[in-house]
């Protein structure tokens, strides 16, 4: 009997599976935000407050999270490659379907679909990698889903908003739909198929188990709170920041608005300092300091120059992301066994928070103004960097 080897870099299976999760992430991550940048066309054509509106974003990130929870117990019973093909094709199609939907309640019900069914991918794909691919490559492929991830952000919201401008909500809608269904098609041909996973029945009891170890683990429970407080702001920031650049003192188009996006570059260098600068700095500082730095970045926000709003939306968005990933490799170092359940309840804090405080400071800044929505969100803040004094800081 044969054994199979995992795929190694110089291998035609490798290439395929690099090209392939580069694809997947490009995919989900494009159709996930889709609506962010297109909030105000939205508001404008249902007639609703901001509030409302953002609660397309916020829906598929609620469905994100359930999604994500579910996979939890119900991942390792499905083959890899088909949840994969399942959950790119079917959310590709949700996409498509939206673009034609008249009702502004039923195109939040399709978001937590569509939300849900993407969780697919997001909850396999690393474990595909580490099952499949040769031990000396394992990062370069993972980098290479996480690259499709941020592009794929960065990309779908850019082109969203000047297809948008262009040719209406609806049709960017539809073209992105398109697109990720291609992507998806793409993905079913050439994705090569497991050879070294084996269908497993999930333990229930011993999960839940893992699970409330986990919450009600102080340690834990303020790494979770800290990734709902530090990701519901940096959503926040993303979903109105186009109502505030759309009216006075900056009165700016659609086009110079979607370059805007272009911040989510920064992200990724905040995830490579910090990846970086952990292996001689104590972990907990760099968290710190990253929020620390988050604060600084957010109040250049409350600034009428453009350049300024730019530098502090460039170092807000840096900031977060080195927290982010800071507070993600605690989490996953802190958990000794079931790091699969510590992580899965990181992620649903994480899309949660997403998902309330996202809608939520909607409704407030359309209830007050620009200064107080940023006050909120510094306060947010403020309470996550509190989180880290005390028991985090002395382990």
């Amino acid at each position: 009997m044969i054994t199979p080897e995992k795929a190694y870099k110089s291998s035609k299976r490798f290439r395929y599976i690099k090209l392939c999760i580069f694809l997947s992430g490009l995919s989900v991550f494009a159709q996930l935000y889709l609506f962010q940048p297109l909030l105000p066309m939205v508001a404008e054509h249902f007639h609703t407050t901001v509030g409302d509106s953002s609660l397309l974003v916020s829906s598929a990130t609620i469905g994100m999270a359930l999604g994500l929870f579910f996979f939890t117990f119900k991942a390792d019973s499905y083959s890899r490659k088909k949840l994969m093909i399942f959950s790119l094709l079917s959310s590709a199609v949700l996409t498509i379907i939206s673009s034609w939907v008249q009702s502004l309640p039923l195109l939040i019900a399709i978001g937590v679909l569509k939300g849900f069914v993407i969780s697919g991918v997001s909850s396999v794909a690393l474990a595909y990698l580490t099952e499949e691919v040769e031990l000396s490559v394992v990062a370069l492929a993972i980098s290479m889903y996480l690259s499709g991830n941020t592009i794929g952000g960065m990309s779908g919201r850019i082109s969203a908003t000047i297809i948008a401008g262009e040719l209406g909500w609806r049709n960017a809608v539809l073209i992105i739909g398109i697109e990720s269904l291609i992507l998806g098609l793409l993905f079913w041909k050439f994705f090569p198929d497991s050879k070294f996973f084996n269908s497993q029945k999930t333990d229930y009891s011993l999960k839940l188990k893992q699970m409330m170890k986990f919450l009600t683990d102080s340690y834990m429970l303020r790494l979770y709170l800290i990734a709902a407080l530090l990701m519901g702001s940096f959503v926040s920031v993303y979903n109105y920041l186009t109502f505030r650049l759309e009216s006075a003192p900056f009165s700016l188009n659609h086009f110079w608005i979607a370059f805007i996006f272009l911040m989510y570059t920064f992200g990724v260098f905040g995830t490579m300092i910090t990846s970086r600068i952990s292996k001689k700095t104590d972990r907990k500082n760099i968290l710190k300091g990253s929020i620390l730095f988050m604060l600084g970045g957010i109040l250049f926000l409350l600034s009428e120059n453009i350049y300024i709003v730019i530098f502090g939306l460039g170092l807000f968005t840096l900031s977060f992301f080195a927290a982010h990933t800071m507070a993600s490799q605690m989490t996953a170092l802190r958990a000794k066994e079931g790091k699969s359940s510590a992580t899965s309840i990181y992620w649903l804090f994480y899309y949660f928070g997403s998902s309330i405080l996202g809608s939520g400071t909607g409704y407030i800044l359309h209830a007050t103004s620009w200064k107080f929505f940023i006050f909120f969100l510094i306060f947010s803040i403020i309470i996550a960097f509190s989180l880290t004094i005390d028991k985090i800081s002395r382990q």
